[in-house]
């Protein structure tokens, strides 16, 4: 009993380290962006700093547009969540139900591609959308982020819909429902945590993304957040305070998506990791 007792603290020692950790880095942002200008550099290792002041978040507020870099992200990121799910629904579902030739090819392809690093797609994404005049548009970003976050979401959901019995569908299919009907009342509803994942796999993603953000956007009213914030970075003089505002401003409303999200985030982990 000891023993376990023993093993249990050392577990709940390396959890809590762990949680610090990760916080950390966090909490010395936060400490940053309430310094006051002339205390940016001090080695103080304290969280809330003498004299601490909320007049970089003020400066971000007033002297930067913040706001529309923020809407400019929270559209990116919302039709690229959208458009992203709803295409991985539907790709996963007939790779899931339907036996067609090349389809064990087709899901090793799509596995390749998450290996690849995306600064490989940049070059041949770029020549695409100047062929197709998506350079400088908020369509272009949006495409771009869809197609590099199909390949997980489509794989996530493809496990998930192979533990739903095929029973189901049928019983509502002679009960009236068409096939298609069946997927969007019987299979869809049961797969609301595996979709939740796929979604906020594609948020993260388009949200926090600055390379393919930098090659496609160049007009500064498209500006996304990471690219907004680059701004404040200049050659001589870096705005920290600013930055480290902006930084945790950002995180808000990821945080929020999250939060709703945790009830549906360790079921869709878990029952969508199964062999296919």
């Amino acid at each position: 009993m000891e023993k376990r007792s023993f093993k249990n603290l050392w577990i709940h020692l390396i959890l809590l380290g762990s949680c610090f950790l990760t916080v950390f880095p966090l909490l010395r942002i936060i400490s940053v962006s309430v310094r006051p200008g002339n205390r940016l550099f001090s080695t103080d290792l304290s969280l809330i700093p003498e004299g601490a002041t909320f007049d970089s978040y003020r400066a971000v507020f007033l002297e930067t547009d913040f706001f529309k870099w923020l809407l400019n992200s929270l559209m990116i990121t919302t039709f690229t969540a959208l458009i992203g799910v709803s295409l991985s629904a539907t790709a996963a579902y007939a790779l899931s139900r339907y036996k067609f030739p090349l389809r064990s090819s087709m899901l090793i392809f799509l596995m390749a591609t998450q290996m690849m690093p995306a600064v490989m797609l940049l070059l041949p994404l770029y020549f695409m959308l100047q062929k197709l005049n998506l350079i400088d548009t908020f369509t272009g970003v949006i495409i771009a982020y869809s197609v590099t976050t199909l390949p997980f979401c489509i794989w996530l959901l493809k496990g998930y819909f192979d533990t739903i019995p095929r029973s189901l569908e049928e019983a509502a299919q002679v009960d009236g429902l068409t096939e298609i009907g069946s997927f969007w009342k019987v299979v869809l509803p049961l797969s609301t945590p595996s979709l939740a994942i796929a979604f906020l796999f594609s948020i993260t993603q388009a949200w926090n993304e600055y390379i393919v953000a930098r090659v496609v956007l160049q007009s500064t009213e498209f500006y996304t957040w990471p690219l907004g914030l680059f701004i404040l970075q200049g050659d001589y003089d870096t705005k920290w305070g600013m930055f480290a505002a902006a930084s945790v401003l950002v995180t808000i409303p990821v945080m929020a998506v999250f939060l709703y999200s945790a009830k549906w985030l360790l079921s869709g982990l878990t029952l969508g990791g199964v062999k296919g």
